[in-house]
């Protein structure tokens, strides 16, 4: 949330949160009816799926997605299938319904073209999936860094990089990490979760763990070890509870389990990267 003249939302998450975010704002003095903008990082269902829900609520907000995004938005068939086919049964109970944002609601940016909205910076970030953006708020020195800076369960625990397939990209997320080298900010916010200090620390981790992911996976493929992908779900469970209890790690990873990071892997140098060889 960036308080602002013009009340202004980031990701706002799926429908199945509406009621948890009513209150979240109303903790602020906010209502639903007050916000009159939403910023997107991309169109997952866990950052956007309840922007529908919002705008039917209040149709004076505004939605800002990147151009590519945008038809997802608007007709979110396409992007529910594809969600409902990683999750399978559980779909409906984790995300809920998609409700379309009317095409007028949205406002489309893409890379070069200024930034959305007055003192509030938007950065290419693409890797975790192609049409990602973040956001630096600069009166306040936050980077909103979406998916693109990874998942961080506990202060001080280990950053952990979400790639599920069939979106992940690990060359232009090398690409974007690199890029971000000389950006200072005070915050860096991750959608999952919370805020944190010492960004740069957080970009080099998140950038090492990705690399030595497709180090494994591809090891894991050229031996026919299709064992790795149970032993890294492990690891990464029995990794992050040294900072977070047991079961709290495990509700999170019923919903983003690191099999899946494992698949989009494996997705990604099977189909993606051979092609550009």
């Amino acid at each position: 949330m960036i308080d602002d003249p013009e009340p202004t939302l980031v990701d706002p998450g799926p429908s199945t949160t509406l009621e948890a975010l009513r209150t979240g704002l109303s903790d602020l003095g906010l209502s639903l009816t007050d916000l009159r903008h939403v910023l997107l990082t991309h169109v997952h269902l866990d950052h956007a799926g309840v922007s529908g829900h919002l705008l039917a609520e209040n149709p004076r907000l505004t939605v800002h997605v990147h151009r590519d995004g945008a038809p997802h938005m608007a007709e979110p068939d396409r992007l529910v299938a594809s969600t409902r086919q990683t999750f399978g049964e559980a779909h409906d109970e984790l995300w809920g319904e998609m409700l379309p944002v009317p095409p007028g609601a949205i406002r489309t940016w893409t890379y070069g073209e200024g930034n959305p909205l007055a003192g509030i910076r938007a950065f290419p970030t693409p890797g975790h999936i192609a049409h990602h953006v973040s956001y630096l708020v600069e009166r306040s020195g936050v980077f909103l860094a979406g998916d693109a800076l990874g998942i961080v369960l506990a202060p001080g625990g280990p950053t952990y990089p979400p790639t599920p397939p069939p979106s992940l990209d690990v060359e232009a997320w090398v690409s974007t990490l690199e890029g971000l080298a000389d950006l200072d900010p005070e915050l860096v916010g991750v959608a999952h979760a919370g805020l944190h200090e010492n960004f740069n620390d957080r970009r080099e981790e998140v950038l090492r763990e990705i690399l030595a992911l497709e180090a494994r996976v591809e090891r894991a493929l050229a031996n026919d070890d299709l064992s790795d992908r149970a032993a890294f779900e492990d690891e990464v469970r029995e990794r992050l509870a040294n900072f977070r209890e047991r079961d709290e790690i495990d509700r999170y990873f019923k919903t983003f389990s690191p099999v899946t990071d494992w698949d989009g892997m494996r997705f990604y140098l099977e189909r993606v990267k051979p092609e550009r060889a």
